[in-house]
């Protein structure tokens, strides 16, 4: 006959095996979901737009930024990690990514946002190339789930010029 710890051991690795199955379905399961999210970002003002003393141009934005990342969020969705990302090209680069505002949004109740702010994070280029410059503003996130990867999407938004004068 087996001991005691036999069976205990037998019925723990049964126990762990069908929780790793059970995770690993559910985990699975999430890749059913087709979200849908929808932004809208308005630049209101610019606040400025100078060079540097070293010569680097720095601009500050006034932004409206309106989502709805509801359709984000499952079962399974522990945190959604959102940014704004001003992306434009140089002589250089044929893409440049400044980050300009982020937030954590913890639950779905707080996924449907409308929020009027500066850029949180200096919007500066190395040079001065900024002038007339055409950029996008993209609006990142990144899904934590509570079990299984990880993943990310964008949605980009054209149309956006900066001045052809510092102010």
């Amino acid at each position: 006959m087996h001991s005691f710890g036999y069976r205990a051991n037998a019925l723990l690795t049964f126990a762990v095996t069908i929780l790793a199955i059970m995770c690993a379905l559910v985990s699975l399961s999430d890749n059913l979901n087709t979200p849908s999210p929808s932004a809208q970002i308005q630049v209101l003002n610019i606040n400025w737009f100078q060079k540097q003393p070293h010569g680097n141009d720095e601009v500050s934005l006034t932004m409206n930024i309106t989502a709805d990342l509801q359709s984000l969020f499952t079962w399974n969705t522990k945190q959604v990690f959102v940014f704004v990302a001003a992306e434009y090209e140089t002589a250089k680069n044929s893409l440049n990514q400044v980050s300009l505002w982020d937030a954590i949004i913890p639950a779905k109740e707080h996924a449907n946002f409308w929020i009027q702010t500066a850029n949180k994070y200096r919007f500066v280029d190395q040079g001065s190339g900024l002038r007339g410059k055409k950029f996008n503003l993209t609006l990142h996130w990144h899904v934590m789930p509570k079990t299984g990867k990880m993943f990310a999407d964008k949605l980009v938004m054209s149309g956006y010029r900066l001045p052809e004068e510092y102010r």
